[in-house]
């Protein structure tokens, strides 16, 4: 297992506000290196973990229809900017002879994929392919929909603007109205 180096990332940040000019010294800052550095251990400590670990145990449920979890609320970090992007997860698979997993591992994937410097078209991609390897379902559909901080805070400067990301395996990439129908169990409350 890998150990954050705290004291490498105080030094950074400390550097960071130095060069941008702020007194490091200044009571509101005295702490702020080493409060950073416990919360880039927290925010990235998906870096050393593998969703697939949370689908070795599965069930036999002779469940053969949609299996769907809306809303799985995820922050990350945009490996480009290094600032916060959040929004929810949709998670559907069709289950094959009835192997289901577990509900709360599909919330763990997307947070252990999530916390790690990170690109929401990876996270959809890597949800996807985790089930499609572990659970071998029907079909696998992953919609990730996220407010990025690099775009509202920065550059563009658009607060409120979503960015929609998908991936489409199995019975979903191929037949039209399955895709469809999940996405109309997605869009509903």
């Amino acid at each position: 297992m890998h150990e954050v180096d705290y004291n490498k990332i105080e030094q950074a940040v400390t550097m960071i506000l130095e060069a941008v000019g702020e007194d490091t010294e200044r009571e509101g800052l005295i702490d702020t290196p080493k409060r950073v550095a416990r919360m880039y251990a927290e925010m990235f400590e998906g870096l050393h973990k593998d969703p697939r670990a949370y689908f070795k145990t599965v069930f036999n449920e002779n469940h053969d229809e949609v299996v769907l979890v809306k809303d799985i609320g995820f922050h990350s970090m945009c490996e480009h900017h290094l600032v916060p992007f959040y929004g929810h997860a949709h998670i559907a698979y069709i289950p094959r002879k009835g192997v289901v997993a577990g509900l709360s591992k599909l919330a763990r994937a997307v947070e252990t994929t999530a916390r790690r410097p990170q690109l929401q078209e990876r996270i959809t991609s890597t949800i996807a392919d985790t089930l499609e390897e572990m659970l071998d379902p029907v079909g696998v559909f992953v919609v990730i929909e996220a407010e990025h901080m690099c775009m509202t805070m920065r550059g563009v400067r658009k607060p409120g603007a979503k960015t929609l990301t998908t991936v489409a395996r199995g019975i979903y990439e191929d037949d039209a109205v399955k895709r469809s129908e999940i996405l109309s169990l997605i869009k509903m409350s």
